[in-house]
C-alpha cells in the first residue's frame, strides 16, 4: 500500500470542509481558492476543484456572481448560501469530535 493513496484520500474527504470556511470567510473566486488550498498544503488541481465547486452550487451551499476584472475576462466570485453556513457548522462539530477521537485513540499506548 502507498502512503499517498492514503495521504489523497484523505485530503479529498476534507476538501468540501476547507472549502466551505475558506468561502465563509469572504467571497473567493477559484483561483484565490486554489492558492490558498496550495498555501495550505492541500495539493488540489483545477480538475478537482471546479466539479466540487459546481457540486456544492447545485446543493445550494454555495453561490455565485460575476465581477469585471482589470486584467482579463470577468470572474465568477462564489459566496456560502445560509444553507451553505449550517452545513459548515455542522461539519466543524464533526470534525471536533472526529479530530478528539482520532487523538485519543492515537496518542494511547
Amino acid at each position: 500500500m502507498k502512503i499517498e493513496n492514503t495521504t489523497a484520500q484523505m485530503r479529498k474527504g476534507i476538501l468540501e470542509f476547507c472549502i466551505l470556511s475558506l468561502i465563509s470567510g469572504k467571497d473567493l473566486y477559484t483561483t484565490e481558492i486554489l492558492d490558498t488550498l496550495k498555501k495550505g498544503k492541500m495539493l488540489v488541481v483545477e480538475g478537482t476543484i471546479y466539479p466540487l465547486l459546481t457540486r456544492l452550487k447545485n446543493a445550494n451551499l454555495l453561490q455565485y456572481h460575476w465581477e469585471e476584472s482589470t486584467s482579463g475576462p470577468p470572474r465568477k466570485y462564489y459566496s456560502i448560501t445560509p444553507e451553505g453556513e449550517e452545513f459548515l457548522s455542522k461539519l466543524k462539530t464533526v470534525w471536533n469530535e472526529l479530530n478528539e477521537a482520532v487523538q485519543i485513540i492515537t496518542t494511547q499506548k
